[in-house]
């Protein structure tokens, strides 16, 4: 006759899962998969929304300093505007963003008055 003894002293429970992430949960620490998960699924938080307009804004106002100023000017004002209404980690970015979509439409207003014309012009 066999007798089968088991442990129940060791961190596995019946299944063979391992118990120390739930105590580390219920301790209030993050494991490392946890803090995985919750840094890319950061994106999805308002201020991880909030991040990528400010990011949207610096690029608009950057192209748009070169390229289709008439559109991208605007855009990025809006878009750092609303980054920092959504209180973004990255507020120089969305402030930066904002500033080039001014200067933006600075160079569209110097443009329309000196020329006429509503873009750049090299060489003559």
């Amino acid at each position: 006759m066999t007798t089968l003894i088991t442990d129940h002293d060791d961190d596995t429970d019946t299944r063979g899962s391992d118990t120390r992430g739930a105590d580390a949960r219920r301790a209030g620490t993050a494991t490392e998969p946890e803090t995985k998960a919750a840094a890319t699924s950061r994106r999805g938080t308002p201020h991880g929304q909030a991040d990528g307009m400010a990011v949207a804004a610096f690029v608009l106002g950057l192209v748009g300093t070169l390229v289709a100023n008439v559109v991208l000017g605007p855009c990025a004002l809006v878009l750092g505007a609303l980054a920092l209404a959504r209180h973004t980690t990255r507020r120089f970015r969305a402030v930066l963003g904002m500033a080039l979509g001014a200067v933006d439409l600075v160079i569209l207003a110097t443009l329309a008055t000196a020329d006429g014309s509503l873009s750049w012009t090299f060489g003559g």
